[in-house]
């Protein structure tokens, strides 16, 4: 989803900011750190959750607020002077579909906050460098942004050859000495790169035990995925456009969401260049490509008429391929045109059922208004996002079976049998669960100075 709405206060010095590197592409910011005060920590305190999981000092965001004007003022003195200390990362584990774990890191609320304030100084600068096929983490842009501009690519280019790419352990293994080298190109503002290399050197602190990972960024703060996108921005998507797409014999797009990506392909041999080449770009910069999950995905348009000859081509059965928790494949309209379709990715559907199997069975117990509430909120969720155009099937789907997980788990709990469907039926009178709808989603915000990218 799209970030956060900066303050309109705010916005004035950010855009001043912006201006500046718009026109000096080639400018090393040495002056920035002036432009962080309390009212602008104020901001980015406003925009920092606060019912998010407490870190290492067990502060949470109802306590800092507690005397916030104080502790933004100390916080400032010392992010100024040189004295503030990062705290470690409190690492937890969260289970992912394949019955393996992610490790998620959980910084203090302060750092969050100073994070934000830091990446807000730092977004102005790189979106007037970041490209416009790079949408992760980034203002006015969203998973549902590169979703569409990825299907107009694929329904312009009638497919082709799509390379589906996976950075093994991408934000564990990214190289410290790289991105500093990246930064010196823009940022060598003292204290901000100070701050900078705190976090990076922080450590980790899991099970009571602190450890210091060479490798990696701080993942869960605000300002990681804005370190990993000037990571790829150097390390892929200006490669691909400065060296890659002129060598190419034919047409080649790709989308990126973080470290998450695809490249298209119009010719096969262009694609396997490529897949030969970019293993050994990535090992310069300490990056492996995963040789099971990254595949050569054959895309084209089942039948299409060649534009040269009018002559009507018939391809081999098109693949599939999974991006941003969505499969797409070919498929016919309701008028039998051929067109690019997407449904929810089958790993994602169950994973997103277990969590909710395991929901209902820790609160079974609760009162059925209370259940019906989170429940409501959950599938409201998922609409939100696996709700889009062709994929109202897999998501009534959804609904239908978090109506079974819900009355098997109430049933567990009935003291006079099992709770018929009879009875169940009168409960969903009175609490019944939204039903399964594509939301309205709102257009997109006009760009300002500091979200808008460029081309280089």
């Amino acid at each position: 989803m799209p970030g956060p709405q900066i303050p309109d206060h705010i916005l004035p010095r950010l855009n001043r900011i912006a201006e500046l590197a718009r026109k000096s592409p080639d400018l090393a910011f040495r002056s920035l750190a002036h432009h962080i005060d309390v009212d602008l920590l104020r901001a980015a305190y406003q925009l920092t959750r606060k019912d998010g999981a407490v870190g290492v000092d067990g502060v949470t965001a109802k306590a800092y607020a507690e005397d916030l004007e104080a502790n933004l003022v100390s916080l400032l003195n010392r992010f100024k002077s040189g004295t503030y200390r990062a705290p470690p990362v409190k690492r937890v584990h969260i289970p992912k579909g394949d019955g393996k774990t992610r490790p998620i890191g959980i910084p203090a609320f302060e750092d969050k906050v100073l994070q934000r304030a830091v990446a807000m100084i730092l977004n102005a600068v790189y979106e007037q460098d970041f490209l416009e096929f790079s949408y992760g983490f980034r203002p006015q842009r969203s998973a549902h942004d590169a979703l569409g501009t990825l299907r107009e690519i694929l329904t312009d280019m009638r497919g082709g050859w799509v390379l589906d790419v996976d950075i093994k352990a991408f934000f564990d293994t990214l190289c410290p000495s790289h991105l500093r080298a990246f930064l010196d190109q823009r940022i060598r503002d003292g204290v901000l790169r100070r701050a900078i290399d705190k976090w990076l050197k922080a450590g980790v602190l899991e099970d009571g035990k602190q450890s210091f990972p060479e490798l990696g960024t701080p993942q869960g703060g605000v300002i990681s995925p804005l370190l990993a996108n000037i990571y790829l921005h150097e390390v892929l998507d200006r490669w691909f456009v400065r060296d890659i797409k002129p060598r190419m014999v034919g047409r080649a797009e790709i989308i990126r969401f973080a470290d998450d990506f695809v490249i298209i392909f119009a010719l096969e041999q262009d694609a396997r260049r490529m897949l030969e080449e970019l293993p050994l770009r990535f090992s310069q910069f300490g990056l492996t490509i995963h040789p099971e999950k990254t595949r050569l995905v054959p895309f084209l348009k089942p039948e299409h008429t060649e534009r040269s000859t009018g002559a009507t081509v018939k391809a081999p059965e098109p693949g599939t391929f999974d991006l941003l928790g969505f499969t797409h494949f070919w498929g016919r309209s309701r008028k039998g045109y051929w067109a690019v379709f997407r449904k929810t990715a089958d790993s994602r559907f169950a994973r997103a059922l277990g969590r909710l199997d395991e929901w209902c069975r820790r609160n079974r117990h609760l009162p059925v208004k209370r259940q019906h509430k989170a429940l409501s909120d959950k599938l409201r969720g998922h609409y939100n996002y696996y709700g889009i155009r062709g994929n109202s099937r897999d998501i009534s789907r959804f609904r239908n079976q978090t109506v079974l997980t819900w009355k098997r788990w109430l049933s567990r709990r009935a003291q006079h049998g099992e709770l018929t469907w009879e009875k169940f039926d009168r409960i969903q009178k009175c609490y019944s669960l939204p039903p399964a709808r594509l939301p309205t989603r709102a257009p997109r915000p006009k760009q300002t100075p500091t979200t808008r990218s460029r081309m280089r």
